[in-house]
This record gives C-alpha cells, structure tokens and sequence, in this order.
C-alpha cells in the first residue's frame, strides 16, 4: 500500500510542478514576441515626441502584451528589456519629431502589425 502511495504522490507532483517548468521555458515564439516589445517601446517614445497625444497608449499595450502572456523570470525580464531597448534606443537618436522619425514609426508600425498577424495566425488556439 504505502508503494501505491508514493507512486501516487510522485505522479501528483510531476503533474503540479509541470506546468510551473514548462512556463520558464522558452517559447518558439519568444523571440517574435522580444521584437513586439522592442517596437512597442520604440512606438511609445516616437509618438510622444511627434505629438501623437496617445499618452501612455504603447506601454499600456506592452502591458497588456505581458498581462496575455504572463512570462515569469528571465522571460519577463527579456521582453520588459526589449522595451526599454526600443525606447532608449531612438531617445539617443531623436530630440524631436521629424520626417525620418514620421517614417519610423509608419515602419515600426508596420513590423508590429506583421509579427501580431503572424503569431496570432500561428499560434492561437
């Protein structure tokens, strides 16, 4: 009996700490999903200098990005540092709006939508 026990007990935990290992790991996706959050944060500083009056309209989707994937750890820390990358990135590079500026963020919308149509296509369920 006490065998049977701990056969049991051994398959409960296995099935309780499966899910907690598997969402450490890397996603297939997780790299699209750092380039979603590098352009998001690049979208948040560029419109806020051309005047977009958007507010805080990109970071709220890079929190909504993180809310529906709910990444622990290292993974987090990934796409939360994409942002930041984007963000920082084209600080350095632009003081103000101007054409070169208008152009990036047509483009960085455009790469965002892409790579949001693709992992939707891909990998909702």
């Amino acid at each position: 009996m006490p065998k049977y026990f701990l056969a049991a007990f051994i398959v409960l935990s296995t099935c309780i700490a499966g899910p907690a290992r598997a969402q450490d790991a890397a996603a297939p996706f997780d790299g699209d999903l750092q380039r979603l959050a590098e352009i998001l944060g690049t979208l948040h500083y560029l419109r806020g200098i051309c005047g977009s009056n958007e507010g805080g309209k990109w970071r709220n989707e890079m929190q909504a990005l993180i809310d529906a994937e709910t990444p622990s750890g290292e993974r987090r820390a990934r796409m939360i540092a994409g942002f930041n990358r984007g963000y920082n990135g084209f600080q350095q590079t632009y003081r103000t709006c101007t054409p070169a500026a208008s152009v990036a963020i047509r483009r960085y919308i455009d790469e965002g939508s892409k790579i949001s149509r693709d992992l939707t296509a891909r990998y909702a369920n």
